[in-house]
């Protein structure tokens, strides 16, 4: 893992990839870069969001963030894995026990990094930029401590 890789980072990525999913129904990121700074997602998409979109993301996840959520970790076995879970972004040896890492009951999804122990060590996500070309909708983010 880089030197910049930052747990709340990445469980921020979590929520944000759930709540894009409640919102327009469209998938997770196919693409991330997490880093302790500042993060991208990208999905697949047909425009960029409105200021309106951009304003509830931001808020639907800072309430997420503020609930104080458990995030836990589970062992499944792949083919249970494979039944209730997108597992193209797994490494190709993840083997045969997959990992699912739970935000309360807001978020479940295969996944090898590291994670805060409680969404209240987040702090307040805020959405920097977003960009629309070719069917990739990019949304940066950081986080600020509360």
């Amino acid at each position: 893992m880089s030197k910049s890789y930052d747990p709340r980072m990445h469980s921020a990525e979590h929520i944000l990839n759930q709540t894009m999913v409640r919102m327009f129904n469209k998938g997770r990121s196919f693409s991330a870069h997490i880093e302790k700074k500042k993060s991208k997602c990208d999905y697949r998409f047909d425009r960029n969001l409105t200021p309106a979109e951009i304003e509830k993301i931001q808020t639907s996840v800072n309430d997420v963030i503020r609930l104080s959520l458990p995030v836990t970790e589970e062992f499944i076995s792949r083919e249970e894995a494979q039944r209730n879970f997108n597992l193209e972004r797994l490494p190709e040896d993840a083997g045969d026990t997959i990992r699912i890492i739970r935000i309360g009951d807001y978020d479940a999804c295969p996944c090898s990094g590291m994670h805060v122990q409680s969404t209240k060590e987040i702090g307040e996500f805020k959405i920097i930029s977003t960009g629309y070309e070719d069917g990739v909708l990019r949304v940066r983010f950081k986080l600020e401590e509360e």
